[in-house]
């Protein structure tokens, strides 16, 4: 089949890389998000799905808005067969999605129809799901509301970070996406309509949601600190500024005084919060407008007081 893919993060080359490496199909152009600003210059730079594309001589589409008509125009002249997606990052309108002829499918990071939405694995990670997967779907108007063509199942992982979980994911889903490419190409495959039970949402994940209420079990921190990173990254407050917690654990046999929700205790190579339950490790943090370092590191720099709270 001729495609149009479209993805933007760099979580979307694998699927890219793996639909350019078919000898099954042809990648005839890329759909991505417009150039944005990056860095301390801000200057503009162009997603990793359009650098990998440009690398491959593939021609890349920046609408600003995928019902722009010049777009949707070109579109209908390349007239693709069908058009993948994975994480392109903006809503498609009907007149897109009518002009392929086997129509849009997207690569889906969870077991639709849980965690449809923007953030699906750092729900999954926040809600302690011990499986998830990736599924491919035909897009329609509704929220990852369409027919189902695969999925694949993954094991969530006692440590896993929401990154950790979404590069596995997003290689694994590689495989899934072009495989659904074969089976709608030689016609046999078929989608298949989502159950109506089990439906959640995954909205994004926005800042003040990763936000660390100390008061909460130590499970629960310990779910928002994997969940969030590496973006947005939970966060508290020390001595009035914004402290970034990027990575934390169980405080396995932990020894020393009990303490309160928030409350600090430092040795010279460990740093323990209290919890509504029992201390967590405090492994890397960032403090506002620095680097990240080890917590123990930051610990001495700071000369925590007996008795100082992080602020949830």
């Amino acid at each position: 089949m001729r495609l149009v893919f479209a993805g933007t993060p760099e979580v979307a080359v694998p699927a890219l890389d793996a639909l350019i490496a078919s000898d099954r199909h042809e990648v005839v152009a890329v759909v991505t998000r417009p150039d944005a600003p990056a860095g301390r210059g801000r200057r503009l730079v162009a997603s990793p799905v359009a650098e990998r594309a440009a690398e491959a001589g593939i021609e890349v589409l920046k609408p600003v808005k995928p019902r722009d008509e010049d777009f949707l125009a070109r579109l209908r002249e390349i007239a693709p067969d069908c058009c993948p997606v994975v994480a392109y990052g903006a809503l498609l309108p009907k007149a897109a999605l009518d002009i392929p002829a086997h129509g849009w499918v997207n690569l889906h990071f969870s077991l639709l129809p849980a965690w449809r939405g923007a953030a699906p694995v750092q729900h999954a990670v926040l809600a302690g799901d011990e499986i998830t997967g990736a599924t491919t779907f035909q897009i329609e108007q509704g929220l990852d509301s369409g027919p189902v063509y695969g999925v694949l199942t993954e094991e969530v992982r006692p440590t896993d970070t929401s990154g950790d979980l979404l590069t596995r994911l997003a290689f694994a889903g590689s495989g899934l996406l072009a495989a659904t490419m074969d089976g709608i190409e030689d016609g046999t495959l078929e989608a298949v309509p989502q159950p109506e039970e089990g439906i959640t949402l995954a909205p994004k994940i926005e800042v003040e949601d990763a936000r660390i209420d100390w008061t909460a079990p130590a499970l629960r921190v310990d779910r928002l600190v994997r969940g969030c990173a590496p973006a947005p990254g939970a966060w508290t407050v020390f001595r009035g500024e914004r402290l970034k917690v990027m990575a934390a654990g169980p405080a396995a046999g932990y020894d020393g005084p009990a303490l309160a929700p928030g409350e600090l205790a430092a040795t010279k190579k460990t740093v323990h919060a209290g919890t509504g339950s029992h201390p967590v490790e405090l492994l890397w943090v960032q403090p506002q407008g620095k680097k990240p370092m080890r917590a123990a590191d930051w610990a001495r720099g700071v000369r925590i007081a007996t008795g100082e709270r992080l602020e949830g």
